[in-house]
Formats: structure tokens, sequence, C-alpha cells
């Protein structure tokens, strides 16, 4: 019986064990058959060939790392007989053909969203209050207090404290020695109460860690991102807040709506604390002008829209062996149709696009947009290591537990997500989205910085995948988590809303699972299924700060 394991390029070494392979499994995937002379975990790589030190590794075609000692055919690939090595880039011819997929069924479709008035369509209608500086966080906490039980888009009391309260009722009547059994669904004790404004999907409350005390670069690109989020198609107005003597200054945040929108028209409520005086009557203030607010917010209703209205932020956290294979590739392959609809994506997380600038960059569609990329690339490589660090450092312990083992590995498999079109792009944090295709977001690759990101960027739906369960998700925008393996969705059910495993187990096509995940995403977008990470009221926000403090 030949064993489970996948050659993912023509021209690689090494392969990747699709379930546990034993010592002595034997190996036949079109060549020389060979026994394994270790035992190689799923997830996990081993050579193809017989390696001597110094020997490239190749992986998805491209070199990944370099061999620290020889290895044998048939050994396991792991930290202490490699290491992280990617190949050299430079501005080369352009590459922009590529197999548009027919979308003669997707060419008809649509979802329903809120029209704006600067002619994008969002997939929620939310109401933002946010900090120019996190010397609000406070008030905008206050605030939030005030308004989410009162408005029901909160219970009165959470599900755990009434589970809490159900246990200590029990202790009260002398049932201590019935509690440890004691179990009931969550779902059984929350009881939510009708939404005063139904056509708002929810009041929004943002708090952060800058605005002041850093360099003013970090402040500029905060009221770049913050304009982002209230000039996005799923934002219907905002309140913000403002201290008064901070970097983060009101006129600098209003000259980033202006870059984003110059007729920007929805309700915007500033109020700054210092000329107000009075902290109370600032609130007062605040939650008299949000009313007003919710009140036009709530005049919006859904209508139809090309699905060319989508713009998708493509992001992965918590990744596996699998994810380069399954995950990934199915929302490469969502991407594309996507882009031959007239649609936009953003791919993001430029340290794992380690060892893919070459491909990446003959992609682009100008050699102008491709030097911004590479240049991008080497100025961020360049200040990690000046630090001390670079993007070799990037797996994680759990990449590498399942199988990532450098950083050029893990980037090659990452870098399927941006499927194959053209790159229309080159963005740097925190510019928005203006082209439809592919667009190329510098950002950390750190996931929650670089959703974050993304959806400042314009994405208004954001597809996450993940190979060990990442619990995640936006303010504004749904995150759909797509698992890259079968247990990890039954495992982790409440907060993957997609499972990809079948491609691991040969049940299903990358094209297949990516019309099934675009079809899932035009649901979540016509407000027809919610996101898992907005049942779980997952609502992570963090600016990249680049700079440094001073």
């Amino acid at each position: 019986m030949q064993a489970k394991s996948l050659k993912i390029h023509p021209n690689d070494n090494i392969e990747v064990a699709l379930t546990t392979l034993e010592k002595g499994t034997l190996i036949n995937n079109g060549g020389l058959p060979f026994e394994l002379i270790d035992k190689i975990p799923a997830k996990h790589k081993f050579s193809a060939l017989d390696l001597n030190e110094g020997d490239d590794l190749i992986m998805y075609g491209v070199l990944v790392g370099r061999a620290l000692e020889p290895i044998p055919r048939g050994a396991l690939i792991h930290t202490k007989n490699i290491t992280h090595a990617s190949d050299t880039y430079e501005l080369r011819e352009r590459k922009t053909d590529w197999h548009k997929p027919d979308i003669s069924k997707w060419k008809d479709r649509s979802f329903m969203g809120y029209h704006r008035a600067d002619g994008s369509v969002g997939a929620r209608n939310y109401w933002l209050v946010i900090p120019l500086v996190f010397c609000e966080n406070r008030n905008v906490d206050t605030l939030q207090e005030a308004f989410m039980k009162s408005l029901g888009y909160q219970p009165k009391t959470s599900p755990y404290e009434s589970y809490v309260n159900k246990l200590l009722e029990m202790q009260q009547n002398g049932k201590e020695n019935e509690i440890s059994s004691f179990d009931i669904p969550l779902e059984e004790l929350e009881e939510r109460p009708s939404k005063v404004f139904p056509n708002v999907d929810g009041i929004k409350f943002l708090t952060h860690s800058m605005g002041c005390g850093g360099i003013r670069q970090d402040a500029q690109t905060l009221c770049g991102l913050l304009a982002g989020y209230v000039t996005h198609s799923n934002v219907a107005g905002a309140t913000v807040l403002s201290l008064g003597c901070q970097n983060a200054q009101i006129s600098i945040f209003q000259e980033e709506l202006k870059k984003r929108d110059p007729n920007f028209s929805k309700p915007l409520y500033i109020l700054e604390q210092q000329e107000i005086g009075n902290e109370k009557n600032m609130l007062q203030q605040a939650i008299k002008k949000t009313i007003a607010g919710l009140i036009i917010a709530n005049q919006n209703v859904r209508k139809p829209a090309p699905i060319s209205k989508l713009c998708i932020g493509l992001e992965c956290g918590g990744s596996d062996g699998f994810s380069g294979i399954s995950a990934n590739p199915a929302i490469g392959y969502t991407s594309d149709i996507l882009v031959a609809a007239g649609g936009s994506v953003i791919l993001s997380e430029f340290p794992e696009l380690c060892g893919v600038e070459q491909e990446l960059s003959d992609r682009c569609v100008s050699k102008e947009i491709a030097t911004n990329f590479l240049q991008l690339m080497k100025t961020y490589n360049d200040r990690a290591e000046a630090v001390g660090s670079g993007f070799y450092a990037n797996p994680s312990p759990g990449n590498i537990k399942d199988g990532l083992i450098t950083d050029a590995m893990k980037s090659a498999g990452a870098a399927r997500k941006g499927g194959s079109s053209p790159v229309v792009d080159v963005l740097d944090y925190p510019e928005k989205v203006t082209k439809p295709g592919l667009n190329l977001l510098c950002t950390p690759g750190g996931d929650v910085e670089s959703t974050t990101a993304e959806v400042g960027s314009g994405a208004n739906i954001v597809l996450f995948t993940t190979g060990l369960g990442t619990p995640t998700g936006n303010p504004i925008t749904p995150v759909l988590k797509l698992s890259s393996n079968t247990p990890l969705y039954l495992k982790m059910n409440d907060i993957i809303d997609i499972d990809t495993g079948n491609i691991i187990a040969g049940t299903e096509t990358i094209e297949q699972a990516g019309e099934r995940i675009l079809d899932y995403v035009i649901q979540v977008a016509s407000g027809e299924i919610e996101a898992k990470a907005d049942l779980l009221n997952q609502n992570d926000f963090i600016p990249w700060k680049r700079g440094i403090s001073l």
C-alpha cells in the first residue's frame, strides 16, 4: 500500500507526511522507491534524496533551507539538521500572464450589503467609538458600559455570570457536593434582548495603547489606521474622543480621512476633553451625539451588490505543516475567482513572504510596483536584523512543532493565499486599497496586528487560515477561520467556520474547496451567517507600532 505523503512540486527534494508514517514505510511517489529510516509525524517533512552538508532543501519549488549535516534519504527534517535559507531576489521582467478561473457561475452573483456614499458596499453596519490617544480608553469603556446592554447589543447578564450565580445558589442551598457534576449548556443561560436599532449591527468600542509618547510617524500611522476604520464600508459613522495635547492630533486624523475619502459625509462626532473641560459633560455630549448618529445609521438597509464590491483580507495564524497544501491554496483559489470577477484581495504579513519575493515581484504589473515591494521587504528585514533578529526568526514554537521548520518553508506555503493573479498594487501600512485585484500590504507577521491592518485598508471580509487554532476576530469585519485539517475543526468547532481538511483526505480538490469558501463568504457578507468570532464577541484590535518610544 502506497504511503500517504506528498511531493508538492516536481523539483522538490523533501516531501510532506499526510499522516504519521512509521519507520520502514515504503515511499513511492513516482521516483525510485525507498524506505523511511525515521518515524515521520503527520505534517512533518522527510528527505527524498541523500543530501550532503550545505545542500539546498527545495519545497514548493523554492529554496526553504540548507542542510547542516548529511541527511540520508528517508530521514526526518528537523531544526537540528537544517537551517533557514532563502533565494536572493532582483528586479526582473514582468510575468503577469495567469490562468483565470472560469467565473461563469459567479458573474451574476451578488450579496446583500450596505451601500455607502463613496461607492463601497459594506457587509455590516456598525457604529464606532474610538480614542485618538490611550488617555481616553477609560472614557471609551464608560460609554461601552452605558450603551451595550441598554441598546440590546449585550445580554443583561452574561451566560458565564449566570453560570456563576447558579453554582452560588447551589452552595447557598447546601448542595456543595453537586457543584462538580453540575452541567448546563451556556446557551440556555443567555437571554439576548431585542436591538433598539435593528439595522445597526452593533456599536464597536476600540481601545489601544498609542497616540502619544512614541515617534511622530507612529501618531501619523495611527491616525491613518483609525481613519481607515471610520471610512470603512462596514462602518456607518463614528464618535471620536480626543484628550487634546497628544501627538495624534484631530487635525492629523482629519487629514487622513480626506486622503481616503475626499467627500467624506458619514456622521462623525469629535469631542476633545481639554476643550470641553468637565468629563461628565463630555460623556453626556458623546452619548447624545452617538444616539443621534445611530438614528441616522439605522436608516441604512441591505441592498443587492455585485461580488466585485467585496474586498477580502487573506490571513493566517497558528499555521501548521498542512496550511500550505490545504487551507492556504484553497483561499488562494477563492482569491483568483474574486479577482477575475473584479473584486479585491489583500495579502499581507511581509515576514511570511521571505523566500518568495522573486515570484511576487515578477507578478507585479509594473516595475515601479515591483521595486516598491522589494524595497519594503529589504527595509523591513534590515530593521529586524538591526535589533538582533530577522525574517529567519519568524516561525513560532507552535509552527515548528507542527512541521514549519524555517521561515522560508512557512512563507512558501503562506504565499499561496494570494493565488496566482497579477499584483496590481503594493501598499505600505496603513494605506487603503484603491485598485481591484491582488494587493500586497506591508504588515507584521503577527496575525492580530496584520488583521487589524488589512481591515484598516478596506477588507470587508477576512479569511483566516489556521492549523493549530487561533481565537481571534475583528471589531468591524467578519473574520472567518478555516482549519487546515479536520481534527482541528472537530476539536475547536466553536471558533472554526470552515474545514479544508478534505483536501488532505483526498476527497475534495483545492478548486472545489475554493468555490465552497466563496459561496460561504457571500452568505456571511449578506448577513445570513454570523462568523464564529462575532458570535464569541472577539473584537481584537492591535495597531502596529513601527517606531521606538521617546
